[in-house]
């Protein structure tokens, strides 16, 4: 019998920095994670690449992750969706309160909160299954 599957994070933020070290620590912890610089890449890459939770950086150039949100929506896709954002803002609150989104960080935050957000998207203990 072979164990289930890791749950698959997509992380989407413009500045590599972030993705990498986020990227890194969450495989750390036992995630599938998918590191895109853009909300195009991950857009082009959803035919095969299928996450179960999304992480946006809110402001990005071309496409930020309330646009994102909102064709992904648009489309019918009802991925569970965690924003970040170092510009916190009204217009940023609202959007991800009425979405019914998982959570809004606002950078820098602390890892556990991330943990956190992605725990109440997807299930616990979800990037290490066979703890259950």
């Amino acid at each position: 019998m072979t164990a289930p599957s890791k749950s698959i994070v997509a992380l989407v933020d413009d500045d590599r920095s972030i993705v990498k070290s986020l990227s890194r620590m969450l495989r750390s912890v036992g995630y599938e994670v998918g590191a895109f610089g853009s909300a195009r890449e991950l857009l082009d890459s959803l035919e095969t690449f299928k996450p179960q939770c999304l992480v946006l950086d809110v402001h990005m150039p071309e496409m930020g992750g309330l646009e994102l949100h909102s064709r992904l929506r648009a489309q019918g896709n009802q991925i569970p969706i965690i924003f970040m954002t170092a510009q916190d803002s009204l217009q940023t609150r609202r959007v991800s309160e009425q979405s019914g989104n998982m959570g809004l960080l606002l950078k820098p935050f602390e890892i556990p909160s991330l943990l956190a957000a992605l725990e109440r998207a997807i299930g616990p203990s979800a990037a290490n299954p066979a703890e259950q």
